[in-house]
């Protein structure tokens, strides 16, 4: 395990924003944890980062900050229709997918170009183009901060839900998660109903889609509307598409007749944020660096020697409009430090 002080995480955040933290800790194995836990840091308030996609730094970090990144991918079991992986937290969740991808194992590649790393994956339900990967996952490991052990959380204990789990509410800042289990597919039917996924299949010629074909047609979906956090710094979709009630939907569809949604249940509908960013004018705009990104409007981006408080200050605007105009509050999907 490496300690670093006084560390800059302008490279540990997709945003690039260069704050600084007081002290860094480098996980690279299960072990280091418990020096960490032997050495009373989980006593102590402390940050954790894995990908650092997910994550909005306003000021400088003075409390610990953990880094993960243990790597390993170990194949636990194989039958004739499945396959059952353990993946360690600290590997990067798109090369992991395209892993699965050329070993024509199904089920992850809908979920292909998301950035950070696999352990942060369960805790945010990560979903895309029609798949979340709650329907995957079989458990998830553990280390528990309060005693030292390592423990099991199995599907159902997850409590997955839209962008939520337990790991985001009941038991937050109680473990870190060391690794997670998938169960993937091997005889495998494509998703190709959501998006563009049709319509970027047949631009590409594919007719019998593989799951290969899929992977790089969501691939190609996804950079044609997201800006690359290599060359412009952003968090992905920093807002979460509402739920709300399907009769408050229909209010709002006779006030509004183009607001796109989509049934969730009997009684829920999911609004789509960017529609609702989109329509009040805020797509393509910029200040002080900052701003919303021109092609998608639930991507905030730093442009370059902007701030992290000033993305905040945007994004609250942005809430503070919707709910004026829609009386819907939208939440953020990024943690803010």
């Amino acid at each position: 395990m490496k300690k670093f002080v006084n560390q800059s995480l302008k490279s540990f955040n997709t945003f690039g924003f260069d704050v600084s933290a007081a002290e860094v800790y480098e996980v690279t194995q299960n072990s280091d944890l418990n020096e960490l836990f032997n050495m009373g840091i989980f006593k102590r308030s402390f940050k954790i980062i894995s990908g650092g996609s997910n994550l909005l730094l306003t000021k400088d970090i003075e409390t610990p900050v953990i880094l993960i990144r243990n790597k390993g991918i170990k194949l636990i079991e194989e039958t004739q229709d499945y396959i059952y992986l353990e993946v360690s937290a600290g590997e990067n969740w798109h090369e992991f997918v395209l892993y699965t991808v050329d070993k024509s194992w199904g089920g992850i590649e809908n979920l292909s170009l998301i950035p950070g790393c696999v352990g942060a994956a369960p805790i945010q339900n990560i979903g895309a183009y029609g798949t979340e990967v709650k329907d995957t996952i079989t458990r998830v490991n553990a280390f528990n901060i309060n005693s030292g052990d390592t423990e099991i959380f199995e599907n159902e204990q997850c409590k997955f839900g839209y962008r939520d789990t337990i790991f985001k509410n009941q038991v937050k800042d109680q473990y870190i998660i060391t690794s997670v289990c998938f169960k993937l597919h091997k005889k495998w039917s494509p998703k190709t109903e959501y998006g563009d996924i049709k319509k970027q299949l047949s631009d590409n010629g594919i007719i019998n889609p593989s799951i290969k074909s899929v992977s790089e047609a969501i691939i190609q979906i996804r950079q044609s509307k997201l800006p690359d956090p290599s060359k412009i710094g952003n968090s992905g979709s920093f807002f979460k598409n509402p739920v709300i009630s399907k009769a408050r939907a229909e209010e709002l569809t006779k006030l509004f007749p183009t607001i796109k949604t989509f049934n969730v249940n009997d009684f829920e509908v999911k609004v789509a944020a960017a529609w609702l960013i989109d329509s009040l004018g805020w797509k393509g705009h910029q200040e002080n660096n900052i701003g919303v990104h021109e092609k998608q409007a639930l991507v905030l981006i730093n442009k370059g020697g902007g701030k992290g408080k000033d993305i905040l200050t945007l994004a609250q605007k942005i809430q503070e409009s919707v709910k004026v105009k829609f009386g819907i509050q939208l939440e953020f999907e990024v943690n803010i430090w």
